[in-house]
């Protein structure tokens, strides 16, 4: 073979070379949307635990489906090193059991195991199980010997969930197992995202949270609302991720961190996320009856400010971001006369500001029309602070979808 022969081999064998390693280096990773979120908060008192030895199994209801899911593992608040090892996905059969040929083991870059930082949180690799809407995944997972100490959880996770002994993460059924009202370090699940996906965000408190609506159900407004979207083919591809926390407050810590300190982590690092609806202060009003502390004597000035924090973070990205107007609370526990001027004025500063991209009007959704300091009694749980089911029902079908067009 001739030197300009050779010459022209090495040229397209580079080239081939070049090709090659460009194709493999754009080659489409896939994209993630969030289909379920809980907020982490720091376990204290009696809600602190020490798990050692034990299969943890956590229920979950997605909004949206997909072909691929992803699970994330968080150690947020934790103070040592988190392992989790032998993760499973699966299809909730109810309870604490799992539909037959469902369970998918779950890898960490290949590996079975997972040592998670103090802080830190971790994405599992993708999974090919195929979930549809509105589905009940059983995530568990085995807590080596080493005691973890459980110090980051979602409380109020208003789903049975399962403790029990030993190593059986992938068990059909989980036998003689204590059931648990809170998740442990789990708080997201992806799916793989089509073009039009995108993710809805309601940050808030225990309205949002699903405080008294019925244990199991998913009567929650965002259960609701993401039932509405899935139903509706002009929103389908539109998931709902639910980072309310009960007894949260816009400005001060109270439960879980406040709401001004967790938009990033809450909202912004969200797959997916393109729209917020945010229903916080009615916490940091209740704090008026008993002011304790200088910065309880909140006013509606400084709960506006820090809302509109929240929003500008949410514009600064590109975000959507909807105010949820507070929902009556006349009669109870802390409910004042000064925390209800105050309540009126951010609801009518929610209303006129501009602030926001659009408003979603709970207050005018939920309230008796008669004496409208306090909750239509169809819609009350009877502590006059939260609703019934068909209260959260009402607030998810008075949202506008039209809102989730822009």
């Amino acid at each position: 073979m001739s030197k300009h022969h050779l010459r022209i081999t090495s040229l397209v064998a580079v080239l081939f070379t070049a090709v090659s390693f460009s194709l493999a280096q754009s080659a489409p990773h896939p994209q993630w949307v969030g289909t379920w979120a809980a907020s982490p908060m720091q376990a204290e008192g009696l809600s602190y635990r020490l798990f050692s030895s034990v299969t943890m199994r956590e229920i979950v209801h997605i909004s949206a489906g997909g072909e691929q899911v992803r699970l994330r593992f968080t150690n947020e608040f934790g103070t040592d090193p988190l392992t989790i090892a032998d993760a499973h996905v699966a299809l909730s059969a109810g309870g604490g059991a799992i539909q037959p040929g469902s369970d998918h083991a779950v890898t960490f870059g290949g590996a079975t195991s997972v040592n998670i930082p103090p802080g830190g949180a971790v994405f599992s690799d993708p999974v090919a199980l195929s979930v549809a809407p509105l589905t009940d995944l059983a995530v568990s997972f085995y807590l080596p010997p080493q005691i973890m100490r459980a110090e980051t959880y979602h409380a109020f996770a208003d789903q049975d969930n399962y403790v029990a002994d030993g190593h059986a993460p992938s068990a059909a059924e989980l036998s003689e197992a204590k059931r648990i009202s809170s998740w442990y370090f789990f708080d997201g699940v992806d799916v793989a995202a089509t073009p039009q996906s995108r993710a809805i965000v309601t940050l808030g408190d225990s309205i949002t949270d699903g405080a008294h609506s019925t244990r199991n159900a998913n009567r929650r407004w965002p259960d609701v609302l993401a039932a509405r979207l899935s139903a509706d083919p002009k929103f389908a591809h539109i998931s709902v991720l639910n980072e309310g926390i009960g007894g949260n407050r816009v400005l001060n810590e109270g439960a879980g961190p406040s709401a001004i300190s967790r938009v990033d982590r809450d909202v912004l690092a969200q797959s997916g996320v393109r729209y917020v609806i945010v229903l916080e202060s009615i916490n940091d009003i209740g704090r008026l009856a008993h002011v304790q502390v200088p910065w309880d004597a909140i006013t509606a000035s400084q709960l506006e400010w820090g809302l509109k924090q929240i929003a500008d973070q949410a514009h600064q990205h590109g975000l959507k971001i909807f105010g949820a107007t507070l929902t009556p609370y006349g009669g109870a526990g802390y409910y004042s006369d000064k925390g209800e001027q105050v309540r009126e004025a951010v609801n009518d500063w929610i209303r006129t500001s501009g602030t926001f991209d659009g408003v979603v009007d709970f207050d005018k959704i939920t309230r008796d029309p008669q004496n409208p300091n306090q909750f239509n009694p169809a819609y009350d749980s009877g502590d006059h602070l939260h609703p019934s089911d068909a209260g959260y029902k009402a607030m998810g079908d008075g949202i506008s979808l039209a809102l989730f067009g822009q």
